[in-house]
Parts: structure tokens; C-alpha cells; sequence
């Protein structure tokens, strides 16, 4: 018999050995160190294995306690490994499990901290209503039960989301021939409505003026001052500034080439880098330490920033969460943009908006790279113009002249 002091100190050998517990228990020790439960037994005559884990995973305790319950199961006349078969096959055709099996598609092309948001979702907002439940018979109101939960919790905008994950699911399933129909798809206007929230930046350029002097007279840390001074020139989605790798960028070339699974659209993303954006880039290398990170977290060089670091930082300079987001710089330079006269296909394409019409959205990626490098140079130094405090001239009469 087994106990806990044998099974951590039992070493590799040559050839695979067996320690045996009792009531068919035994742990299986391989030459490459693994130390594996198994249960031997026998039903209508017949002997059977079957596995009940790996250890340290699954303690002595532990595995004796799968073998009580394989045992009960055969004195019932159940074979616990057609049992554990029989359960995969319904987790497959559950809701959960085909979540599961999506989610695991989508890390191919999708950011880890998109994956861990969407898992969230799932577990809190639908795994516990509808997640075994076999997916083909699940109804538009089981869904909406769930969703109607959500919403209780005084989450509106979340259930809408939640009910647009549960559709990619469905979709999903019936790719696979285990659901006839997106009934998520039926639930459209069956929630509460939300209102459309836009993130808060400041637009006027006088006072865009003022944001820009004070973000160049931040003393804070050395990097989160040059996240600042990099954001609004950039003006990519926080998610995307925060987590940029040097290896992105080719300084010689002035071209920051985000990978299409850090994009919220999953498509690859070409930044063109103007002046001044290539001077707080060479500030930046030497506070890198070494790491892969532009902006590390003060704590690890192995980890980017907190998404919240920009707006923290926003909010000690003074700017509330009404007046200035980090998302905001966005907004901030889409408005500007367009008030200054240039195409806006030109600046939809350089905020990574999605192009509905594949076949133009090619033609624009391969056509319009020099107009987008004359407006980011162009942009770059109106938002100087504007710092300086003086008479600026309009961005598009700049970019003519470039």
C-alpha cells in the first residue's frame, strides 16, 4: 500500500515499473519521470485499464478517490471507461465545450488579453445558464434568461456583448454540424438599448494646445512622459501603444508594422513614423532595459505597461476622464483631420477602421501609403504648431507642400 512519502520520493528507471496501491490502484513510473494513476479492473470477465491522472496534479488522496467512485460505477454494471467516453462526446456537443473549442480557434489570430476578455465573458455571463446544455437545443429564450441576468447586474452595454459573443459561437456550431441556427441572432433588439459612448478628448486646438504642453511638461516616469508624447502622434488604440515591441519598428524606414493579432481586427497595421515620432523612439531605447517591450511595466521588463498607466497619468495632469482617455487621442485626431480637409478614406485607413469592400480595401492599402506619410509628417507638426502656442497652418495647406 501506497502512501504519500513513496510516491513523491519514487525515481525514473531504465524500463517503465509499477507501485502498486490496492483495489486495482497503481502508479505507473516512466523513464522520463512521469508518474501516471492508473485502475486496473475487471467487468463481465474481461480486465480493463483505465487512467485516472498524473501525479503531483492528482494527489493519493485524489486518485483513491476516482477509484471509489470507477468502482461504484462497475458494481452498477457501468464500464467507467465507456462512461468517460460518453461524457467528452456530450462536453463536445455542449455549449461550453463548443466555446471552448472556438476560443481555442481564435488564439491564432487574437491577443491574449482579447482571449482572457472573451473567456470572462463566457464564464460569467453564459457558462452557468446554458454551458451544459447541448448546444442544437438550446432556445432564444434560454439565451436571453442569461443575458437578462447580465443585465440585472446593471451591465447593459456587457449584455450586448455577451449576446454578440453567444452568436459567434452559435455561428460556430453550425459550421460544425452541431446547431442548425444562430438563435442569438433572434434575440436582436430584445435587450435594452445602450447609448452609443464615445471616448472624451479634448478637440478644440487651443485647448488641444494646452493637452500638448502639459503632456510635455509631465515629470512623471522618464517612459510613461514618452508613452504621452508618442500617443497622440500615433493615435492607435491604447491596447496597441502599450503592448508595441521593438521588433515592430523599422526605424530606417520610419514604419511601425503592428502583427494582425495584437489589432483589435485582426489584419496587420502600418504606422507611418514622422519626425518627431522617431525622436521620442531613439529617447526611448535606452530606457528599455534590455527587454522587447517599448513601454515595460515599472515592475518587470517582461510585462508592457497597465492599460490604465495613460489615463492615470492623464488624471494627474489634471484632465478627467471627461475631458481626455488615452483612447481619446483617436477622436481627437480624427476630428482635426477631417476639419482639415483630408480624403477620409485616408484617415479611416490609418485608424485601422474596417473596410467593408474587400476588393477597395486592398486598392487603399497599397495606394494610399504616401498620402498617409504626408498627413502623419503633416499632423505631427500642426500638433507643434499648436503647442507653440502661434499662428498654425492649416494641415492641409502643409501637406500640399510637402
Amino acid at each position: 500500500m501506497l502512501n504519500d512519502t513513496k510516491v513523491r520520493s519514487a525515481k525514473s528507471r531504465e524500463k517503465p515499473f509499477k507501485l502498486s496501491d490496492e483495489r486495482g490502484l497503481f502508479l505507473l513510473v516512466t523513464p522520463t519521470g512521469s508518474r501516471l494513476w492508473r485502475l486496473k479492473y475487471r467487468l463481465n470477465g474481461r480486465e480493463k485499464l483505465i487512467s485516472l491522472g498524473a501525479y503531483p496534479d492528482v494527489t493519493l488522496k485524489r486518485a483513491r478517490e476516482k477509484r471509489d467512485a470507477a468502482r461504484r460505477l462497475i458494481a452498477d454494471g457501468i464500464d467507467p471507461s465507456v462512461q468517460r467516453k460518453a461524457e467528452r462526446a456530450a462536453l463536445a456537443q455542449s455549449f461550453e465545450g463548443v466555446a471552448k473549442e472556438w476560443l481555442e480557434l481564435q488564439t491564432k489570430s487574437l491577443a491574449p488579453e482579447t482571449i482572457s476578455i472573451l473567456s470572462a465573458r463566457l464564464e460569467s455571463g453564459l457558462y452557468p445558464y446554458i454551458g451544459s446544455r447541448p448546444i442544437a437545443a438550446i432556445t432564444a429564450q434560454e439565451v436571453l434568461i442569461a443575458l437578462r441576468r447580465v443585465e440585472a447586474r446593471g451591465r447593459h452595454e456587457t449584455a450586448h456583448r455577451v449576446r454578440a459573443l453567444a452568436g459567434r459561437v452559435f455561428r460556430y456550431a453550425v459550421a460544425t454540424g452541431r446547431a442548425h441556427h444562430d438563435i442569438a441572432a433572434d434575440l436582436k433588439g430584445a435587450l435594452a438599448p445602450v447609448k452609443s459612448k464615445h471616448f472624451a478628448s479634448v478637440t478644440d486646438p487651443a485647448r488641444v494646445g494646452e493637452l500638448m504642453r502639459a503632456i510635455h511638461g509631465y515629470s512623471g516616469h522618464p517612459v510613461t512622459a514618452l508613452a504621452l508624447k508618442l500617443a497622440p502622434l500615433v493615435f492607435v488604440r491604447p491596447g496597441e501603444l502599450r503592448a508595441a515591441e521593438w521588433p515592430e519598428f523599422d526605424l530606417e524606414n520610419a514604419e511601425w508594422r503592428i502583427p494582425g493579432e495584437r489589432m483589435k481586427m485582426g489584419e496587420p497595421h502600418l504606422v507611418p513614423l514622422s519626425r518627431q515620432a522617431l525622436a521620442i523612439l531613439c529617447e526611448l531605447q535606452p530606457l528599455a532595459r534590455g527587454g522587447k517591450y517599448l513601454f515595460p511595466s515599472l515592475r518587470t521588463r517582461d510585462r508592457p505597461m497597465s492599460d490604465n498607466t495613460i489615463n492615470a497619468a492623464l488624471r494627474r495632469m489634471g484632465y478627467t476622464s471627461e475631458e481626455q482617455t488615452g483612447h481619446g487621442f483617436r477622436s481627437m485626431a480624427s476630428t482635426l483631420l477631417n476639419e482639415q480637409g483630408f480624403p477620409p478614406d485616408v484617415i479611416e485607413l490609418q485608424l485601422a477602421h474596417t473596410e467593408r469592400n474587400k476588393v477597395r480595401a486592398a486598392y487603399n492599402k497599397a495606394q494610399r501609403l504616401p498620402e498617409r506619410r504626408k498627413m502623419m509628417q503633416a499632423w505631427a507638426d500642426y500638433l507643434d504648431g499648436l503647442r507653440a502656442g502661434g499662428n498654425v497652418v492649416p494641415l492641409r495647406r502643409r501637406a500640399r507642400s510637402a
